[in-house]
Order: structure tokens, then C-alpha cells, then sequence
């Protein structure tokens, strides 16, 4: 679902569970269909060097952040793909703007990059923890909007998505955590005392994605109770804007004719 600025989101009324009219038995073949699209345009916007996409990608514990960026990262030319993580802020980012670490993160010319988080933990965490005020929250959001024009204007195509998931599905992802021993080093003590927060983050994801949605750079929200959902969905909308943005080879310098190789 396309969040816009003309209507307000409310997740309570997004079901993460849907299938977005899609069904399992068709969507491997689907996604494989889509994955080789998506690296034939990864390839022609690696070769145009002229502008780039940024995708940010955003959701609760156990919300399938990794797992969506593996998925569209499968196939691309790693030449050409920028992954970054953003954990708790060191010492150094946080003598800096909260913006300093993400702008540096930014793409280059004919990059796709991927963040796993991104500026929006900053308006989201310390907000829920009652770190910040309403107006230093308000200024930042404000902030945001800027800096996800000044990329825009330079060339980067950005795409978010929330990654929509319900609080039993959410269990459940925490359960397997701790029953399978290949899952056990995700498991976070920290985790369940963010999930008693839950409503709060909620509420405050509503606050944001409403705040920071605008014509140019809107939030994307992603039923991900089902992985292959949630991937097909992310899949189907990054090829559509990378043909949207339709990069182009650039024209060889010379005539191949007149090349002879001895």
C-alpha cells in the first residue's frame, strides 16, 4: 500500500497478513521473472553513472528486514550495490547531527543502495522513550523531508518501506528464535522490552510515516506476516521504478567498426 500525502495511514487498518492479490503458487515463478529484471536495469543504471536509487527499509523486530534485503540483493552486481546497517549511534555520530551518518551513506551515481534502518530511528526510538520533545521531533521530521528532497533533486530515486507486521507474528518470530540453534544468536533480551512498547511504536510509526510522506518521496507499507508477500511486494515495486527511471547504456565513444584486434 502506497502511503500519500492526501490520506492519512493508520496501520490498525492495514492488514499485515494480506496477500496483495497475489498467490503462492504463482509468486517463485514471479519473483524469479522479476529478479532478472531487476538485474538487467541494476546493470544499465551501473553503466549510466548519471543518478541512483536509495531504498530504505523500516519495521519492528523480527519484521524481516534482512531477509527483504537479501532477497532483492540476490542476482545484482555487488559493484554496484551500497549496504549499509545502522545500529545504535556511536560516540562520533552523536557529536554530529543525527543526519550526518545517513547523508554519508548516501549513493553514489549509478548505485543502488540499501539501508537497514536509517534516519527514521531517530525520530522514532527517542520519541517512544520520551527522549525528545513533540517540537525537536516536529523539527527533525521537518528535517528529514529536506534531506529526502536535496537527494531527490540530485539524482536519487529514494523508496521506503515499512515493513508491516502483527504483534502474534511477531511472537512467533521471537519463539523460533529461541527454539532453533542457527536463530538463537538473533535473540535480544532488549527485544521484549521494545515489544512491551509496542503500541507506542504504533502509533509513533503512524506519526512519522504520515509526517514524512510526501508526492515525491512516499512511504511504501508491506504486509509482511507472509516472507513471500512481503518479497514479491518489494520486488514488484523496485523494478517498476527502476523502468520508471528507464536508465539508459551510455553510447560507446568511438565506432566499433573501426576497431581491430589483432
Amino acid at each position: 500500500m502506497l502511503a500519500g500525502p492526501a490520506r492519512e495511514i493508520r496501520l490498525a487498518k492495514i492488514d499485515p497478513a494480506e496477500t496483495a492479490g497475489h498467490s503462492k503458487s504463482d509468486s517463485a515463478e514471479r519473483i524469479s521473472c522479476l529478479r532478472e529484471k531487476l538485474a538487467e536495469l541494476q546493470e544499465a543504471l551501473y553503466a549510466e553513472h548519471q543518478r541512483s536509487l536509495l531504498i530504505v527499509v523500516q519495521g519492528m523486530d523480527t519484521s524481516g528486514k534482512d531477509g527483504a534485503i537479501k532477497n532483492l540483493c540476490l542476482g545484482l552486481d555487488p559493484n554496484g550495490v551500497q549496504l549499509t546497517n545502522f545500529k545504535y549511534p556511536t560516540a562520533e555520530e552523536r557529536d554530529h547531527d543525527f543526519l550526518w551518518r545517513v547523508h554519508k551513506a548516501a549513493p553514489r551515481k549509478g548505485a543502488v543502495a540499501l539501508w537497514n534502518r536509517s534516519h527514521y530511528e531517530d525520530v522514532l526510538v527517542p520519541l517512544v522513550h520520551g527522549e525528545i520533545t513533540k517540537e525537536t521531533w516536529r523539527a527533525r521530521c521537518a528535517n528529514i523531508n529536506a534531506f529526502e528532497k536535496l537527494l531527490s533533486d540530485n539524482g536519487v530515486t529514494i523508496l521506503k518501506f515499512f515493513l508491516h507486521i502483527s504483534k502474534e507474528e511477531q511472537k512467533c518470530r521471537l519463539e523460533a528464535r529461541l527454539k532453533e540453534s542457527r536463530k538463537l544468536w538473533k535473540f535480544n533480551l532488549a527485544d521484549l522490552k521494545e515489544r512491551r512498547l509496542w503500541d507506542d511504536y504504533q502509533m509513533a510509526y503512524d506519526d512519522v510515516i504520515n509526517s514524512c510522506t510526501t508526492a515525491r518521496v512516499p512511504w511504501w507499507i508491506v504486509p509482511a506476516d507472509r516472507k513471500w508477500v512481503r518479497n514479491l511486494v518489494m520486488l514488484e515495486t523496485v523494478v517498476a521504478a527502476l523502468e520508471k527511471m528507464d536508465p539508459k547504456y551510455p553510447a560507446a565513444e568511438f565506432d566499433p567498426k573501426d576497431i581491430a584486434i589483432e
